[in-house]
């Protein structure tokens, strides 16, 4: 029996085979022999076989080797691949796109808003032109160097009247006990009554929150036309209403008053109603808040407060908190010197600071919470107010326009 080995090395066959020795037990040195014959053979083949586990192992480490680099280059590749990069370049173009879309969203309204601040800027600059066109042709009328005044001079605008003057405007009047002559703005009706306008307020182009001196000298603007706003001063109230009897008219409401000295703080004083649609404010008004509400918001015998003279009853400055002068309580019902609101109505949020009613007030027409648009104060002699009929001349009076 010749027993085989089959083996298989790096794809080679590989054949043992062995041939008995004999029927016979070998001696040792049988077994010597035997292994001589057949050692050359042997070790050829073992040498061979040698090499052969030498190639086998070259070939599994460069297939090792191989491997790695594929390896490597499968992970390069997938980093790298023509696929991915595409993918990444598209990706990007679209962030890119989004982003170019989103600022054209943006241009787009700004387009949008400079159109519209075009368009507007179109319309103001028509408007201009028309201004311009009208300037231009006002330009061309002769200029008039000064204001015209009257001629016609007298203690007061009723004198004035006496005298023959028939147009309201600017003349230059001298009470009896005026160091010197000042101007005023008389008002001349129909009936030949001449009221001297002590005050106006029509649009709030003056600042009526002024210091003492300025509302006793006056300040604004008189105007020949009447278009202006003004106080005429304290000083001039004091010489208007000393010497005669003055009734001061507000709308048409007339009270026999009399504005004192300053030494005296220009302390007001009056004495009847005479009448009137729009309520005795000056006689105070109760609010409801206190029992001596209308006490404390008369105004007959008030001296003149303004924020830098407190001469009012209250423990605070009334005209600081209202923001400007008057004859102060604690502190009106009536105030015809207060901010001027253009919408009329206001809120205490409004009012600012203080917070309290500081409008142009005449509550027993309306309520603390409305400033009147315009107002006027004026005197006259009381023996004109009767002139054509007692009812019939206070209708007339005018002067307080209505919300």
């Amino acid at each position: 029996m010749v027993p085989s080995l089959l083996a298989t090395a790096g794809g080679l066959l590989l054949l043992f085979s062995f041939s008995s020795a004999g029927q016979y037990c070998p001696t040792t040195c049988g077994v010597a022999d035997y292994r001589w014959k057949y050692k050359e053979d042997v070790t050829r083949d073992l040498d061979h076989l040698q090499r052969e586990l030498e190639n086998i192992a070259n070939l599994t480490h460069g297939a090792e080797i191989k491997i790695d680099y594929m390896k490597d280059s499968a992970v390069s590749a997938q980093k790298s691949s023509p696929q991915d990069s595409f993918y990444k370049k598209s990706s990007n173009i679209l962030e890119d796109v989004l982003r170019f879309e989103k600022t054209i969203i943006a241009q787009e309204q700004q387009i949008y808003e400079l159109q519209n601040l075009i368009s507007s800027n179109e319309r103001r600059m028509l408007e201009l032109k028309q201004i311009s066109m009208q300037l231009q042709q006002k330009c061309q009328e002769p200029c008039q160097d000064e204001v015209e005044i009257k001629p016609i001079a007298g203690t007061d605008c009723q004198d004035i009247a006496n005298k023959g003057a028939t147009s309201s405007g600017l003349y230059y009047v001298k009470p009896p006990k005026a160091p010197e002559q000042f101007l005023v703005y008389c008002e001349i009706d129909n009936f030949g009554r001449g009221f001297t306008v002590l005050q106006r307020r029509r649009d709030g182009s003056v600042d009526f929150n002024k210091n003492w001196i300025q509302y006793k000298e006056g300040f604004g603007y008189l105007s020949p036309d009447d278009t202006t706003e003004f106080w005429l001063g304290n000083e001039k109230m004091h010489l208007l209403t000393t010497s005669t009897t003055m009734p001061i008219v507000l709308r048409i409401e007339m009270k026999r008053a009399k504005v004192g000295s300053e030494d005296d703080q220009y302390r007001l004083t009056y004495g009847y109603y005479l009448s009137g649609d729009a309520g005795d404010a000056f006689d105070g008004y109760d609010f409801g808040d206190d029992p001596s509400d209308k006490v404390y918001t008369m105004h007959n015998g008030m001296q003149f407060s303004t924020f830098d003279r407190d001469n009012d009853r209250y423990d605070g400055n009334c005209a600081q908190q209202d923001g400007s002068g008057w004859w102060m309580n604690r502190c009106h019902a009536a105030h015809l010197n207060g901010k001027y609101y253009q919408g009329g109505r206001y809120t205490e949020k409004d009012a600012g600071e203080y917070g309290f009613d500081n409008g142009i007030i005449w509550v027993t027409w309306h309520n603390r919470w409305y400033s009147l648009k315009e107002t006027t104060m004026k005197i006259i002699p009381l023996s004109r107010i009767t002139a054509g009929g007692q009812q019939a001349g206070v209708k007339q009076f005018g002067g307080l326009g209505d919300a």
